[in-house]
Parts: structure tokens; C-alpha cells; sequence
């Protein structure tokens, strides 16, 4: 485990643990604030994020700044990263040996982050990180705890593009962790 953001992020610079880093623009590290209450974990970088190095910044990214500007959440108040650091090729999941190349990277952000609550994006975050018995229709919305972190499962903001009527979930769900958030924080 790396002790401060720099030797972390140098190593994901240099990683070449999985074949992701071939064809690669940029790695995408994460955002926000680093010692946030609250983190979102996507799956992956889409082509935007690629090319900008940074996630949730494509039509999902800004699908979440609406859900954040609506519940009063500032992104750089949060932290964002994703399963993996380095766009898998034609937006596809990640397979399994490209996730676990990065889940230490991903275990050592949550350590250095400390968060509180961990919002995680999609069945591909909520398998890697609560595990693969989870699914996500049945999960979202739902609190998971764990080694002292409250997990919230909610759509990935990329199925709300492809299925409008998920936006009240995510919403609803994102509602339940400002609740949490100032349960905890009172």
C-alpha cells in the first residue's frame, strides 16, 4: 500500500499490470476531495475520460452533475474514481483480470480517502468491491455495511442514458446518502 497520493498515482502512471495500458490516452485517476465523507466508484473511463484524464466528465458524467446539482452536492466536495484506471476498448466491463490489476490501486484510494459512505455506480463497482453474489436490480438503494463504511448501490449514471425512467431511482438513492451523510456528520 502506497502512504501519500504521489507514490500512488506514479504507480498507476507506470502500471502496465493488465493489457488496458496499451491502448490508453491517459490513466484516470480520480477527483474531488481527498478527504471526503462521501466517494463515488464507477466502472471504468469512457472516451472522454480518456482523452481528459479524469472521471464521470462524458453524457454520464454530466447525467450525475444534474442528480448533484439537484441535492445540492458539490463534485469537488466528493471523491470520484472507478473500478479500473484505464479505458477498456469500445466502452466494454472491464474483465475480470483488468478489475483486479486495479482493485488494489481502488482499496488504497478508499484508505487514503477514509470516506464514510462509498455510492457505488453500477453492477460492474458493485460486484468488485461488496462482491459477486450482489446484483444491482436487487441491491440499489439498499445500505450495505462494511469494515465500518455505509455502501449505497445505485445505477450507474450511464443506464440512465439508456433508460430515462432510472432517474428517480438514482436520485432517491442519492437522496439516502445526503440523509446518511448528515446522520453521521450530527
Amino acid at each position: 500500500m502506497f502512504e501519500t497520493w504521489e507514490e500512488l498515482e506514479n504507480s498507476i502512471i507506470n502500471c502496465n499490470k493488465c493489457k488496458l495500458c496499451k491502448t490508453r490516452q491517459n490513466i484516470v485517476f480520480g477527483v474531488g476531495n481527498k478527504n471526503a465523507d462521501i466517494m463515488f466508484i464507477g466502472e471504468g473511463p469512457g472516451a472522454d475520460e480518456d482523452r481528459l484524464g479524469e472521471p464521470f466528465v462524458g453524457r454520464a458524467g454530466k447525467l450525475m452533475d444534474m442528480a448533484f446539482g439537484i441535492l445540492g452536492i458539490k463534485r469537488e466536495e466528493v471523491y470520484i474514481a472507478n473500478v479500473v484506471k484505464c479505458r477498456p476498448p469500445a466502452n466494454r466491463n472491464p474483465e475480470e483480470d483488468e478489475a483486479n490489476a486495479c482493485l488494489n490501486y481502488l482499496r488504497n484510494q478508499v484508505m487514503l480517502v477514509k470516506p464514510r459512505i462509498i455510492v457505488l455506480l453500477g453492477s460492474v463497482a458493485l460486484k468488485h468491491i461488496l462482491g459477486k453474489e450482489y446484483g444491482i436490480t436487487a441491491s440499489r438503494g439498499k445500505w450495505v455495511e462494511k469494515k465500518g463504511i455505509m455502501y449505497m448501490p445505485t445505477w450507474h449514471p450511464a443506464a440512465l442514458l439508456r433508460d430515462e425512467t432510472k432517474k428517480v431511482d438514482f436520485i432517491k438513492d442519492l437522496q439516502l446518502v445526503m440523509e446518511k451523510i448528515n446522520d453521521l456528520t450530527e
